[in-house]
């Protein structure tokens, strides 16, 4: 695995639109082995996550300072507003399932919006949050691994 591989994983692992549902597929393709390419998925798209959870407040001031930053930063709490149904119904756990899918707006990132929306706990969210992170990359890598392999006969 060359450094540059590498480094492109770990980045699109930790965007987030694409985050490990884009990071996983990459990796594979790059020949990363599936446990190897699991763990540095994961591992980069949580690293971002305790930071937007406690800098979020500061980051959203800043973003809504500046017109064209302001139209995206509203545009993504506006969506993750109207997704905050799972979480107002299961709480944290809801938080969990919701990072867990692996659709498009559903993960890490979104969660972390969530989360500070709706006030909850910095620490407790960022545990169901990972849990989400680590349900999502084995549905990502198996659906991969899945598609690899019909792609191969």
């Amino acid at each position: 695995m060359e450094l540059g591989e590498l480094l492109s994983v770990v980045i699109v692992s930790a965007m987030p639109i694409s985050e490990l549902r884009g990071g996983i597929p990459l990796a594979l393709y790059y020949g990363i082995p599936p446990l190897e390419a699991y763990l540095i998925c994961v591992l980069a798209n949580a690293l971002p996550i305790p930071f937007l959870l406690i800098f979020l407040e500061r980051i959203g001031k800043l973003l809504d300072r500046f017109n064209p930053t302001s139209q995206v930063y509203r545009y993504f709490v506006e969506r993750s507003e109207r997704k905050r149904g799972i979480i107002d119904r299961y709480g944290y756990p809801g938080l969990a399932i919701f990072v867990a899918i692996p659709l498009p707006i559903t993960g890490a990132w979104t969660g972390s919006l969530l989360a500070f929306l709706l006030g909850l706990k910095t620490v407790k969210s960022f545990s169901f949050i990972f849990i989400g992170i680590l349900i999502a990359g084995l549905i990502v890598s198996l659906a991969s691994l899945g598609i690899i392999t019909i792609l191969k006969f």
